[in-house]
């Protein structure tokens, strides 16, 4: 099921503190009832690296992964509008997404966070919930590039989200390779009223123990 690979990929994608750390054996067994196989062997070797290395490494590799390189953030609307007044629009309309489905976000965080869009899709399903997924698919392809070039183990989860979506069409490659050309449009907007408010509540990630169900 697609949900479980989202699912997975949502709590994995997150930062590598104790808890998600000491959750080894309930993320193996998750990992081992995902279909199909080729996508469960993807899971399975980030989570051969995850479990294999000391604490402070992977938490340094994530910030240096996710937090110090655009290139390869985690924020899907960055990769097709850059910081401009259209990645407001899609903002807004992802919390609305949200919010028409009893979710809400708190804390700050911008409503494109891949582990949020991740969720919301292992939750709310396929049609409204996997939709922020199709929609944004040129930023996953751009964000999966740049970790495949990296060489990161995070590259597998990628892999693993993106071969179960839809495939590319030829019009989806042309995009992506003019986006990987041009990169995103320049246009420094305050985005603080568009991604969060007072008013929202963070979107519930799974556990390490929920994910394993």
């Amino acid at each position: 099921m697609r949900s479980r690979v989202f699912e997975l990929a949502a709590l994995l994608l997150t930062y590598p503190d104790d808890e998600l750390l000491a959750a080894g054996d309930e993320l193996r067994e998750a990992a081992a009832r995902v279909e199909p196989p080729a996508v469960r062997e993807q899971v399975t070797a980030f989570l051969d690296w995850l479990t294999a290395t000391p604490a402070i490494e992977a938490q340094r590799h994530y910030v240096q992964t996710f937090d110090l390189r655009r290139r390869s953030g985690l924020y899907l609307t960055y990769y097709l509008h850059g910081d401009t007044r259209k990645r407001g629009m899609a903002l807004l309309v992802l919390k609305q997404r949200y919010r028409a489905h009893g979710l809400r976000l708190t804390g700050g965080e911008l409503p494109d966070l891949l582990p949020v869009v991740l969720e919301f899709a292992a939750t709310a399903g396929p049609g409204d919930g996997e939709a922020p997924l199709r929609q944004h698919r040129q930023g996953l392809e751009l964000l999966r590039a740049a970790l495949t070039e990296d060489g990161t183990p995070y590259r597998h989860l990628l892999d693993a989200v993106c071969s179960v979506l839809p495939g590319l069409t030829d019009e989806d490659r042309a995009a992506i390779a003019a986006l990987a050309s041009d990169g995103p449009p320049v246009e420094t907007v305050g985005l603080d009223s568009i991604g969060a408010g007072p008013d929202v509540t963070p979107y519930p990630t799974c556990s390490p123990a929920e994910a394993s169900r």
